[in-house]
């Protein structure tokens, strides 16, 4: 007898492969001895027939993605959890006693401040749950007990520690301590209820294919799990504690980047978002001399997130700052500056000469770095780096600085390692010759930014240095980093740029973005809202720039579609390695001199355009104005906004209801509360834009969204 009946499954459009995979492994879940913890709540879900969590959270066993796992914390195999990463442990020392052998072994680990605390109310709270409390640390030490039943000896924290190895620390410390490899338990900036764990070798980086599908084939292949108790593996002497000299060597790296180390005028306000920043970032900048001011009410180390806008701590959204930025009004400071939870991503916003604050991008902050590093540092064959999908912005300085540019490197930092692990090895990688000595700087749009060779992962300690030398270089010129950003402007031609994410959850979605990435590399488009297509690039094609496929991991990693549309507009679509959403990269550079507000307007249009276009592939259309949604919010909620919200929201108002009455607002926030925290700034965008359009409700309608 089916666990999932087979109407359910067929009235969530699940194919029949996908709901006979889900059936077995809950079959395994409620019957097997090693699960039986689990067999409670998963019996609870059952008897709520709550069928699309069911089959997502089961059908498959979570796949690898940039070297491991990472995503929502939950019961089954396609959920983070002791079981998965156990799991992942067990395949990752298999893997390191096959390419290395017998002799001892060593991996360092670290963790953020995550604890799973079902924030999103997806479990019942009448069962025990084994996941509720389950805290980063909790997974090391798990993954540690792992290791040592397998003969392989961890660093960690010494139990009760109250700070943090952030990610650029870890890398760092591999090479330090001379380990074969890391472990990092971190869901970076993902929403509350996820974590996951990202495995490094001994380089500091992660493998790249084929050498990551080696891994993930041993992963997949993990039958029995052997396992220690963190307790035994600490009398073992399995369990070595971390040693606070290599946090003290990682700030003294940093350091040793300033390129101006006279210029510390800058005032800096920053804000760790609840996360590790504090150690690392804020750390080198206090250590510097800079006078830096830590956010108070984001800086306890809180995984939940609590003062962060929509729980999302992520320096791409320019609210996460919010609060460090009225710290900064108040006290006149220059910068506010701020990480994610894992701090390897850096976010800026600087006080222009008016007195209004900016945000910069992460393709701008990667061209302001860029250019200041090559103007002020001494380098015998400049090499610059950068993923396909950061903008030519970074190219066009560095090229006029005569630095030579790798520039089509797939999305994820651990590109620009392998590139720097070629250099050191052979003297070239992906066209330019040298040595990692000779290496500027690795950048990516989302924030990512490496100025040394000694760490092998993005680090927003030194790109903190780096931008508070440079703001401050800029105020003894009477100037401001916007300043500087719209000098390069000038020389090379204003640059726009939109990222938009389309969230598809579930194995319905997932097979979504399959069906769009497929169609359009099939049949790619010639015209994009009004712009035709002038150039069409598949990076899996093995007679393109990158060559043959190499893995399957390869093949994942370059399922990545170029689309140009005529000189300086270009459209880059790729799934998410981490998150289940597509994402579209827009870059539209105008001419020298150009109207900003005319290069904002067309790749405004061409991302809109592409939007709509990508989502009628999958026979998804939503009319424009809800294409403006936050792109935290799913997809299926998008549509659900315009085509049942919307509609019933006008329909009470018609019928005589005020917008600000109570029954009205506990209705909409009722209806709004699954979109996240906050709901109605994330949909506020949407319903302005609606509103312009000339709806003849539309100022009441507006007031009843607003609240106002």
């Amino acid at each position: 007898m089916s666990i999932i009946p087979a109407s359910a499954a067929e009235a969530l459009g699940v194919r029949p492969e996908v709901h006979a995979a889900a059936e077995a492994s809950l079959n395994r879940w409620l019957t097997e001895p090693a699960f039986a913890e689990w067999a409670p709540l998963v019996r609870s879900l059952v008897a709520a027939e709550r069928w699309n969590l069911l089959i997502d959270s089961f059908w498959q066993v979570m796949p690898f993605g940039t070297g491991g796992r990472r995503g929502t914390v939950g019961v089954g195999p396609n959920r983070f959890n002791p079981w998965s990463l156990a799991a992942s442990v067990q395949g990752h020392a298999a893997f390191l006693r096959k390419q290395l052998g017998e002799r001892p072994l060593t991996v360092v680990i670290a963790y953020d401040v995550r604890c799973f605390r079902d924030a999103t109310g997806s479990f019942p709270t009448d069962v025990p749950n084994p996941l509720l409390g389950l805290s980063s640390r909790d997974f090391a030490e798990i993954a540690a007990g792992v290791y040592a039943a397998n003969g392989v000896r961890t660093v960690l924290l010494e139990p009760g520690s109250t700070t943090f190895i952030s990610t650029p620390e870890l890398s760092f410390a591999i090479r330090r301590l001379g380990a074969e490899a890391g472990l990092n338990i971190s869901a970076s900036h993902n929403p509350p209820d996820d974590n996951g764990g990202k495995f490094y070798n001994a380089l500091g980086g992660q493998e790249v294919p084929p050498d990551d599908e080696t891994m993930a084939d041993e992963v997949n292949r993990v039958g029995e799990i052997r396992r220690m108790s963190p307790a035994e593996a600490r009398a073992g002497g399995w369990i070595a504690d971390y040693p606070s000299e290599v946090h003290d060597a990682y700030v003294a790296l940093n350091l040793g980047t300033s390129l101006l180390p006279h210029a510390r005028s800058a005032h800096v306000v920053f804000t760790a978002l609840h996360g590790t920043g504090d150690t690392s970032a804020l750390a080198v900048l206090r250590a510097a001399g800079f006078r830096a001011d830590l956010e108070p009410t984001q800086s306890t180390h809180d995984g939940a997130f609590p003062e962060v806008p929509f729980r999302t701590p992520n320096p791409e959204v320019p609210q996460s700052m919010d609060r460090a930025v009225a710290l900064a009004r108040t006290l006149g400071a220059d910068l506010v500056m701020a990480c994610d939870p894992d701090a390897d991503r850096i976010g800026l916003v600087a006080r222009e000469s008016d007195g209004s604050w900016r945000f910069f991008t992460g393709n701008e902050i990667a061209a302001l770095v860029t250019e200041h590093r090559l103007r002020h540092g001494r380098f015998a064959a400049p090499i610059v780096m950068k993923t396909e999908v950061t903008s030519e912005l970074v190219s066009r300085v560095a090229r006029r600085h005569g630095a030579q540019v790798v520039g089509e490197l797939m999305v994820g930092f651990k590109y620009i390692g392998d590139g720097l692990k070629q250099l050191d090895a052979t003297g070239q990688f992906g066209g330019v010759k040298g040595s990692p000595a000779d290496f500027v700087i690795g950048v990516e749009e989302s924030h990512g930014v490496l100025v040394t060779a000694a760490i092998r992962d993005k680090d927003a300690a030194g790109a903190a240095l780096a931008l508070a030398e440079m703001a401050s270089e800029a105020k003894a010129a009477g100037r401001t980093l916007g300043d500087a950003l719209r000098e390069l402007w000038a020389r090379e031609g204003y640059v726009s740029n939109r990222l938009v994410s389309t969230v598809m959850r579930g194995a319905a979605g997932k097979a979504r973005i399959e069906r769009i990435q497929e169609s359009l590399r099939s049949e790619p488009p010639e015209d994009v809202a009004g712009f035709a297509v002038t150039d069409f690039a598949d990076r899996r094609d093995p007679t393109g720039v990158l060559g043959p496929i190499r893995s399957g991991s390869d093949a994942a990693s370059r399922d990545v579609l170029v689309f140009r549309c005529g000189e300086g507009n270009r459209v880059i679509l790729r799934p998410s390695g981490t998150e289940p959403k597509n994402k579209v990269y827009v870059e539209v550079i105008g001419a020298p001199g150009e109207a900003p507000a005319l290069v904002d307007a067309r790749a405004e249009a061409l991302a809109l355009g592409f939007a709509a276009l990508m989502l009628a592939r999958a026979d998804l259309h939503l009319p424009e104005w809800a294409l403006r949604v936050s792109d935290l919010v799913a997809i299926e909620q998008k549509m659900d906004l315009a085509e049942r919200i919307l509609p019933a929201i006008r329909a009470r108002l018609a019928g005589g209801e005020g917008a600000r009455t109570a029954a009205v607002q506990a209705w909409l926030d009722g209806e709004l509360r699954p979109f996240g925290k906050d709901p109605r700034g994330l949909v506020a965008p949407a319903i302005a834009a609606w509103a312009a359009s000339g709806a003849t409700d539309a100022r009441v309608v507006g007031e009843a969204f607003s609240g106002s």
